[in-house]
């Protein structure tokens, strides 16, 4: 007699053996890959693996997506493997996922995003979360090894028409902590191009009081990297700014959780330095984020502590998580893309205002403009009270993996050639640094840092440096230098 539940366990692989030889796979957050890599049989194996995650089978699964072409008919494979597993999903269509992921916790439901985030058009991925937040990287790591069993030919389903519940909690966590009328008098840009949280933006900003602007609006898809600013979005924040004589200019990266903020002239803020702009106006004592956030983190003197990590929002949690249980109070993380993460304690308003543990671009938006209010200043004036050190990055895209590593290997060895390479014209090296890639501080007070990209087949450079001017050309002298090597 056959031992059917023997066979069916003998059927199973783990994820990683089911994904071999696919561009799909975990990075910096969330798993991502080639639109034409994200197969049904691959989506419903990360699915699987994603429910052996609980010892008993969630009643509710929360399912939300971008705005990208592609998405929909992921979120469709993702609906039929929940449906088959015997899950009811709540459908929340197109929605940031920070207010999918602060819906999770309020409803006490896990979640998949189906979303890419700002990586190029023709990839997309998958973030999850428990109703405690984004999954660690130990649970990536479980998920690799879990067994699933992928069938033939993965079901699909349709969508229903969008569930507006996580959508209307995320907007209440601000509408009931930032004053109405807080921004009035202040005309602000939104930036909408193809952003999932372009219309929550509006719909935040004029319950706070502004004059919004709606600008740059698309059903084109765009992947806008809130790290690398595109050129034509510098010369149409300029543009925008004096043509319809804003205060300011906002925007969000394709699944919002990524704020991009421009002042009165229309340039764009850093995301480090907005990170730690929201950080000072929240009273942060202790502020987790990156090794690529600028160094005017330590020499501002505004936080008790600065802890740094590897790149990515889970290194950022999980270090504010251990932070916490040290015995930390107020600990605020962020990410050079300026995505920030609140811990417990932190008050807004009059009220309480929650942790939400995954990257949000909605609350150092708000938190900025309010701070430039307030305090009856222009944005450009709250950046300059800052210490003056300047990051700028770059890619080389196209650039594979094995490649970047190969590469940044040889410059780990030979201090030299990593010279040369890197910064020739900055003295000696005072400083090497291998949490994340390979990062040199120079005598001259300049640092690169090469790393390669979690998302994406890239090269990425970051600079430092006492100007902006100063670091772009570290960073794109760096890239012109490595592309140029046989």
């Amino acid at each position: 007699m056959t031992d059917s539940a023997g066979d069916v366990d003998a059927a199973r692989l783990r994820l990683s053996i089911v994904t071999e030889g696919s561009s799909v796979r975990f990075g910096t957050s969330g798993a991502r890959g080639l639109v034409a890599d994200l197969t049904p049989e691959v989506v419903q194996a990360y699915v699987q693996a994603f429910l052996t995650l609980f010892s008993t089978r969630p009643s509710l699964m929360l399912l939300g997506h971008d705005l990208r072409p592609s998405s929909p008919a992921i979120a469709r494979i993702c609906l039929g493997a929940l449906e088959s597993a015997g899950v009811a999903v709540q459908y929340s269509g197109a929605i940031p996922t920070p207010a999918l992921a602060c819906a999770a916790g309020r409803l006490e439901a896990p979640a998949i995003m189906v979303t890419g985030s700002h990586i190029p058009f023709d990839r997309n991925g998958l973030k999850f979360f428990l109703s405690s937040g984004e999954i660690t990287k130990c649970h990536e790591a479980a998920m690799a090894g879990a067994k699933v069993e992928p069938p033939a030919n993965a079901p699909m389903a349709d969508l229903p028409r969008p569930d507006p519940q996580a959508g209307k909690l995320y907007l209440r966590r601000y509408e009931e902590r930032v004053p109405q009328g807080g921004l009035r008098g202040m005309r602000v840009g939104i930036y909408e191009h193809s952003s999932v949280a372009r219309d929550f933006l509006h719909h935040l900003l004029d319950h706070a009081g502004a004059v919004t602007v709606s600008l740059g609006r698309t059903d084109d898809f765009i992947a806008i990297d809130t790290e690398a600013v595109r050129d034509e979005d510098v010369r149409l924040a300029g543009i925008w700014a004096s043509e319809h004589r804003l205060d300011a200019i906002v925007s969000a990266d394709g699944d919002g959780d990524r704020p991009m903020i421009a002042d009165e002239e229309g340039r764009w803020l850093r995301g480090d330095t907005v990170g730690m702009l929201c950080a000072a106006a929240l009273n942060a004592r202790a502020v987790v984020t990156p090794v690529t956030s600028t160094t005017a983190l330590e020499q501002s003197g505004l936080f008790e502590t600065v802890i740094r990590t590897k790149i990515g929002s889970p290194y950022v949690i999980a270090a504010m998580d251990r932070a916490q249980s040290e015995g930390w109070n107020l600990v605020a993380g962020f990410e050079p893309n300026g995505g920030f993460i609140v811990g417990e304690g932190f008050r807004v308003g009059d009220g309480d205002l929650g942790s939400l543990p995954t990257r949000d671009a909605m609350l150092p938006i708000l938190l900025v403009l309010l701070r430039a209010r307030s305090m009856g200043v222009k944005i450009s004036a709250l950046d300059a009270q800052l210490p003056r050190r300047f990051t700028y990055s770059g890619r080389l895209e196209n650039f594979a993996t094995a490649k970047s590593l190969t590469l940044i290997a040889a410059l780990a060895a030979d201090d030299e050639l990593a010279r040369m390479l890197m910064c020739p014209d900055a003295g000696a090296i005072v400083l090497r640094d291998a949490t994340d890639g390979f990062r040199l501080g120079f005598a001259a007070g300049d640092i690169v840092h090469l790393r390669s990209s979690g998302n994406a087949p890239e090269l990425r450079c970051y600079a430092e440096s006492q100007s902006t001017a100063q670091a772009q050309r570290l960073c794109s002298a760096c890239l012109r230098r490595i592309a140029a090597l046989p």
